[in-house]
Parts: structure tokens; sequence; C-alpha cells
């Protein structure tokens, strides 16, 4: 039968496939547009789980805040490529996602993606690969964060949707706590303070640094203080509140915070396609000169 361009340009619409595709649907199915559209939906879908292999490292982090500062929620959302990053339809996708993990407080990524997208919609997981068939590249929900304040509010900071911050600080004002967001993006602190410095991560530095001292042929109870001092030296570089504050490197985060009388609960950092293989680009330079500059 006769397909018309106004049957396509329908189809069309409601799969977001490509005209050709479309009216190939169409001629299959007599014309008929539920079986059409269920035909390009079993293909497309079949298409996604093609590209499910292929490496997604650019994308956004997507943040989104409650309206009292007492809950926050980020996510990192993959695309192959920048351009399919700028879609209307990537960011609104990557949007929806953020708002289901504030609103609803997943405890993993598996049970975020069986989350519906929107209330009474498909899964986050059905959409993902709808979206995936329509547009053509592999996308994925990666990861995500979610804060609750404990004594103080919340705020987030976004460099350029590449990386994302939330940090919990409880006193001082709103331009300090946009400070030490800043901070923690140019500065890739690991924790707030040493207690929360992983143990096995300590354990690693202090194997390096004592074959290090040994190497030097010192006597023991020199090699035993030069280890302390360079393990001084890691707390203080991987640590929020033994860095330099980036804006006066002359003092200290604690210093700055002990003089507004504010304290730093905790924070979350997200920097897009961190760990994943592909070309390196240091996001978090172009941060730092970027707040030393402000």
């Amino acid at each position: 039968m006769a397909i018309s361009a106004a049957q396509v340009k329908e189809l069309r619409q409601r799969t977001g496939c490509g005209m050709m595709e479309c009216k190939k649907a169409l001629v299959e199915s007599d014309g008929d547009m539920e079986a059409a559209a269920e035909a390009l939906r079993k293909s497309g879908l079949a298409k996604a789980d093609k590209k499910a292999g292929r490496v997604a490292a650019e994308g956004m982090i997507v943040i989104e805040v409650s309206g009292d500062g007492k809950n926050a929620a980020m996510v990192e959302v993959n695309s192959e490529t920048d351009f399919v990053a700028k879609k209307d339809e990537f960011q609104e996708f990557a949007r929806a996602v953020a708002q289901r993990v504030l609103s609803d407080a997943p405890t993993d990524v598996d049970g975020l993606m069986a989350m519906p997208l929107k209330n009474g919609g498909d899964s986050i997981e059905e959409a993902r690969r709808g979206l995936v068939a329509t547009i053509g590249e592999n996308i994925n929900v990666r990861r995500f964060d979610r804060r609750e304040a404990a004594a103080g509010n919340i705020t987030s900071y976004l460099h350029g949707n590449r990386i994302g911050v939330l940090v919990e600080v409880e006193g001082g004002d709103a331009e300090l706590a946009k400070d030490i967001a800043m901070h923690i993006a140019a500065s890739k602190p690991v924790c707030v303070d040493e207690t929360g410095v992983p143990q096995e991560l300590l354990d690693k530095e202090k194997e390096i640094f004592s074959a290090q001292a040994q190497a030097s042929g010192k006597p023991a109870d020199i090699i035993e203080k030069m280890v302390s001092g360079r393990i001084r030296k890691f707390l203080g570089e991987v640590t929020l509140l033994g860095q330099p504050f980036v804006k006066d490197p002359e003092q200290s985060v604690s210093k700055l915070l002990k003089g507004a009388g504010a304290k730093v609960h905790g924070f979350e950092r997200l920097e897009l396609g961190e760990g994943v293989e592909k070309k390196t680009e240091n996001f978090a330079e172009e941060v730092m000169a970027q707040v030393q500059g402000s």
C-alpha cells in the first residue's frame, strides 16, 4: 500500500527514527502505525545492545539540590562524544536521572536504573536504551552521589558540566561555601581530614616512602623521621583541611574555616570520565587557573 508523507512524519515524531527507517517499517506493517512503532522500538533496542561495549567517556555531570539546601544529588551520565552530550534530549535525560536520585535515594546504580525516569513512565534503563537507539551512541549512567545535610547546608559547584562538587558546610556564609566547593574541584582532596584517609592508601604511601628512605643508607632512626615527615606532607596534600587554599596559598583551608567559625562535614567530587580510558585532559588544572584568577 502507498505510505503518505504525513504517516512517515508522525512515526518519526513518535520514535525519533530516520525517515527511511520509518517508511520501511510502515511498508512492512501495511501502514499500521502501532505495529510499525513497535517494530522500530525492538530494532532500536537491539542496536542499543550492540553499542553497549563502546567506550563512553564524554557526557556531563548533573547536580540537583532540594529547595531547602539539605539534600543534593550528583550524577555522571556518559556518551561517546561531546557532540551528543550537547543535545537537548541527552541533557533532559541526565537531569531527569539526577532528579530521580534526589527524590528516591537509590542505593546503587542497578537500583536506580530500575526506577521510572518519570512517574508512571518507562524505567531509566528502558529510556536509556531508547535514547541509544535514537541518538546512535552508547550512553551510560555511570555513577552518582547523594548527600543529606547533617548539620549545615549543601553547596554545589559545577565546572562546565565536567567537574561537580557537593560540600556540606556549617557556619560561615554563602561566599565561603562556594569558595570551598571551588577549591575541592581544583585541588581534588581525598577526604576532609586525616581520619578519613583510607588505610590502604596510607599503607601504600608508607611503603613507598620507606623504600626511598632506606635507599639513602641513613641510620634507622633517621629513616623513621624521614618517613614520618613525608607522611605528614602527604596528609597535608590529600586532606581538604591540610591543603593550602587555592585563592590564598599562604593559609590552609583549615585556617580559613577556623577564621570564619565554619566547619566542613563532608563532600563529594565527580570528574567526567575519571578512570575511563580516553584522551587525557586535565580539567582540575583548568579549574585551578580559574579560581586563582577570580
